[in-house]
């Protein structure tokens, strides 16, 4: 097929350096569907560029001279509502930031590598690619305002695990996470356990995020550690996290470096199967916003040996209504919900304890 410029998706490429405009560029041009039709050197000059021009992808580099990538979101967001993805730094302060950035509106983003000649790498190529095609049809959707005032932490021990309830998500998920997490009262009778699809050094930012707006403790799960009740793990990036039963009462966290399954490490298929394969019964089990298929084999698995309860987010709130789809279409769906009734659909059957 021949495409106009019409029909492809025009992106405007933001970047304080000259040799990843090229390169970005050069990678979404490559792409019969795409059309770089401008680039920004700093925020500043971005907005005025976007408010020209009205491109259907902003991609956008977090550190620039005169206003960085961070401020100039924020700026987009008053005026239009263009969906973003941010070029992200594996740094502390870069994950710190582009944490920021997806709760703040950003649709997603793509890490660079350390090396910025990696930049040409196949695997980053194609994610690059990906992402600006799922951005084109991107919901821009308005994220409430958390208040952080109100957070209440209740100290708890490593009381009897009577509920588990384990979450999959990828593109969209840490947006939709903080419309869910912070509606759980501080002493819900449940441990949850997160695979969020997200790169090494990012994840835990994520965790920090999320524990400030919550009522529970949401945290980076860590190898060899012990379940408590009303406490959030979220598999670091790159780890596949497992579950294992110590004795009646207690559950382990195993943190695995085992190949990627269907291309993710975290898989949230690995996860859901280690915690059905604990044997447990009383288990709720969520599928939200992502791309691909993975957690429709977990939730099988769960439904059918631990008569789990399973929960999947319906097409109008998701970013990317793939992973809901095909878990819907396996039959082990019991409710499809709205992202605004995830929380109280969990509630419904987990409780709060004493």
């Amino acid at each position: 097929m021949i495409w106009n410029l019409k029909q492809k998706i025009t992106v405007l490429v933001v970047d304080d350096s000259a040799f990843m405009r090229k390169v970005i560029s050069d990678i979404l041009n490559s792409d019969e569907e795409i059309k770089v039709i401008d680039t920004a050197k700093n925020g500043l000059e971005a907005i005025e560029k976007a408010q020209k021009l009205k491109p259907d992808v902003i991609t956008l580099d977090l550190k620039m001279p005169i206003m960085d990538g961070l401020e100039c979101l924020r700026k987009l967001n008053e005026t239009m509502r263009i969906p973003v993805i941010m070029l992200s730094s594996i740094t502390k302060e870069g994950a710190e930031a582009t944490i920021q950035a997806l709760a703040e509106g950003a649709m997603d983003f793509v890490a660079k590598p350390e090396n910025i000649f990696d930049m040409k790498e196949e695997r980053i190529k194609n994610e690059i690619i990906e992402k600006v095609k799922i951005a084109k049809n991107y919901k821009c959707l308005q994220c409430d305002k958390k208040k952080t005032g109100n957070v209440i932490k209740v100290d708890t021990t490593k009381s009897k695990i009577q509920n588990l309830v384990v979450i999959g998500t990828s593109t969209g998920g840490p947006r939709a996470l903080q419309d869910v997490l912070p509606l759980f009262p501080a002493n819900v009778d449940a441990a949850f356990l997160i695979v969020q699809h997200m790169p090494g050094g990012f994840t835990k930012s994520l965790a920090e995020r999320l524990d400030s707006i919550s009522n529970v403790k949401v945290k980076e799960a860590e190898d060899n550690e012990i379940l408590e009740n009303s406490h959030v793990y979220i598999a670091p990036g790159d780890f596949h996290m497992l579950l294992e039963k110590k004795g009646n009462d207690l559950f382990k966290i195993k943190l695995s470096k085992d190949p990627p399954l269907g291309g993710h490490r975290p898989s949230v298929d690995v996860m859901m199967e280690s915690v059905s394969d604990t044997g447990f019964k009383n288990i709720v089990a969520v599928i939200m916003t992502g791309m691909g298929r993975d957690g429709s084999e977990g939730i099988r698995k769960l439904k059918s040996v631990n008569k789990a309860h399973i929960i999947a987010q319906d097409e109008s709130s998701c970013v990317v209504f793939g992973m809901p789809r095909v878990a819907i279409s396996t039959g082990a769906v019991d409710v499809v919900v709205p992202l605004k009734e995830i929380a109280n659909e969990i509630m419904k059957i987990v409780g709060v304890h004493e």
